[in-house]
C-alpha cells in the first residue's frame, strides 16, 4: 500500500477481498509505534459483528476502497483480538502467520522487539 496515504483516510472505506467481494468497512487502523507506518486495518465484517485484522501491505488502496489480496474465508478466520487496544508482538506474529506473511517487518527488522506494539487510529475521538 502507498506509504504516503493518511491512515485516517482509510477509516470508513469499504474493504474488498481478492475477488472484489465486499468484506466490510475499515473501522480502525493500527500503526507501528516505532515507525508510524500503518500496518493493520480492523475491518468490521458484519460476520457476527466482529472486526477482522487485515494487513495493509500488500493491500492496495483505490478510489473504490481497500483491496485485500486474500480470500474472504481466510479473512473471516483471522485471529480475533478485539479492537480498541494495542496489538502485542505475539498477536502481531499470529496475524503474520495466519496470512502467510514473512515475519520481517518494515525497516528491515527481522523480528519484533519485546516492547514493540501497535497503536491504533479510529474514527472516534480518543479523549474522554
Amino acid at each position: 500500500m502507498q506509504t504516503d496515504v493518511d491512515p485516517r483516510s482509510l477509516i470508513g472505506r469499504k474493504a474488498f477481498d481478492r475477488n472484489g467481494a465486499k468484506i466490510g468497512t475499515v473501522d480502525e487502523v493500527y500503526l507501528d509505534d516505532a515507525t508510524g507506518i500503518p500496518e493493520w486495518a480492523a475491518v468490521r465484517t458484519g460476520l457476527f459483528s466482529r472486526d477482522a485484522f487485515v494487513p495493509l501491505e500488500p493491500s492496495e488502496l483505490s478510489e473504490n476502497g481497500l483491496r485485500v489480496p486474500y480470500e474472504r474465508s481466510l479473512i473471516k478466520d483471522a485471529p480475533d483480538f478485539g479492537v480498541g487496544r494495542h496489538l502485542s508482538p505475539e498477536q502481531e506474529l499470529q496475524l503474520y502467520h495466519h496470512y502467510g506473511l514473512d515475519v520481517a517487518l518494515p525497516g528491515d527488522i527481522a523480528a519484533a522487539p519485546p516492547d514493540r506494539d501497535f497503536g491504533r487510529l479510529s474514527g472516534e475521538d480518543p479523549r474522554p
